[in-house]
């Protein structure tokens, strides 16, 4: 189906700086082609006992899933984007965070590798005050493949090497933010760098990244995963760039506006 057949919904759109729900999590899910496993992660995701809103940004799928998240019943705590064209991760992302509405920001990967019965492992430390940032570590798990195994490994080290950072699993998705951070955070990402560069800009900013252990199902290139060899030398070159970039230059007040520079075809959010 082509992007003329959707039309722009104009019952919220972006949120501004008073719409916070305190205590509630938006739960961020960048897609792009999952129509065989977007019902079944949104089932998951519904599932996990916390308190939620679900941002899903479809980022120009082809395969059908976007005809079947249109085709979803309208629920106060789901919000549906289209992008009009494939974009990137880090692109849905930084659109998916003009629409949270939620006190914490959590990113979920749209295949089925991680469990959403982790979140409320993953927002405890946030909930008691001992931490603006999580990150859910995930048990080493070779079979994944030795490429991403090891790649992770190297991001992990390098992070550390560069940022002091003392974590464990740098390129993991289950990554958890309080939004009043995350939206001081100017972001360029586009395709899978969001991760090292959300992760040097924090730690630019002094923020001690808390870290708590996760389930990890590893998928396959064959099973649909998207990311590429390019991808982890572009993550090597942010987390270097970012350590000796100014910072004043991608930092903002709490709350500024900053609009995902990504043409949207189509959003359906709650009623105010």
């Amino acid at each position: 189906m082509g992007v003329a057949l959707f039309q722009t919904s104009t019952n919220r759109g972006p949120v501004g700086a008073g719409d916070e729900r305190n205590g509630c999590v938006s739960v961020i899910v960048p897609v792009y082609n999952e129509v065989g496993h977007i019902h079944e992660l949104l089932k998951a995701i519904q599932a996990s006992p916390v308190r939620k809103e679900i941002v899903i940004v479809d980022d120009g799928s082809t395969d059908g899933t976007r005809e079947s998240l249109q085709a979803l019943p309208a629920a106060d705590d789901l919000i549906l984007v289209f992008h009009e064209n494939n974009c990137g991760k880090g692109a849905a992302i930084r659109t998916a965070l003009e629409y949270a509405r939620g006190e914490y920001v959590l990113i979920q990967d749209s295949d089925l590798e991680y469990d959403p019965q982790d979140y409320p492992a993953l927002l405890r430390p946030l909930q008691e005050g001992k931490a603006n940032v999580v990150y859910g570590v995930r048990p080493d798990r070779p079979e994944r493949g030795l490429r991403f195994f090891w790649g992770a490994k190297l991001l992990t080290h390098l992070t550390n090497l560069l940022y002091g950072a003392g974590i464990h699993d740098e390129a993991t998705c289950y990554k958890v933010f309080r939004r009043s951070l995350l939206t001081r955070v100017q972001l360029e990402c586009r395709r899978f760098e969001f991760c090292p560069e959300v992760t040097a800009k924090l730690c630019r900013m002094g923020e001690k990244i808390a870290e708590v252990p996760v389930s990890y199902v590893p998928r396959s290139a064959d099973e649909g995963k998207k990311i590429r060899h390019s991808d982890g030398w572009l993550a090597i070159w942010t987390l270097i760039r970012f350590r000796f970039s100014m910072k004043k230059s991608w930092t903002r007040p709490s709350g500024g506006e900053s609009p995902a520079p990504f043409a949207v075809a189509f959003d359906r959010t709650p009623q105010p």
